[in-house]
């Protein structure tokens, strides 16, 4: 089972149901199952995002997500079973600003660039690292 963590500001209106989708989706797609794990995923503003940027990234870019794993994933290192049986992979962060303008510059919905997003972030989390 996939414990989705979510937190948010009343300010920021995303829909969980298309976040769980999203991490149970990229589960599905990688066939990991039959585990007790747990993902964060946390739906920010600008500011907090940037602070976050400065902090761990050493750049102010806008950045729409960022990931962050508890563990460094690599092809040499597997998964350390933790002392609860619960596989905690780390915490994904989106930017609700970035969201609302990446989905109104893509003519998309919302609820899509969430969805994008979160599942990009769940794959950074599972080791999936773009060039």
């Amino acid at each position: 089972m996939i414990n989705v963590l979510i937190a948010t500001d009343t300010r920021y209106p995303v829909n969980r149901k298309v976040i769980r989708r999203a991490v149970d989706d990229v589960f599905k797609k990688h066939k990991i199952g039959g585990i007790e794990s747990e993902i964060s995923v946390a739906v920010v503003g600008a500011r907090k995002m940037k602070d976050l940027s400065i902090k761990y990234l050493k750049d102010s870019d806008r950045h729409d997500v960022l990931t962050f794993a508890l563990e460094e994933v690599s092809q040499e290192a597997a998964f350390v079973n933790p002392p609860d049986d619960v596989l905690r992979l780390g915490d994904v962060v989106l930017c609700w600003p970035q969201v609302l303008e990446a989905a109104a510059k893509e003519d998309i919905m919302v609820d899509d660039e969430v969805y994008f997003l979160t599942s990009h972030g769940v794959e950074h989390l599972l080791g999936e690292h773009h060039e």
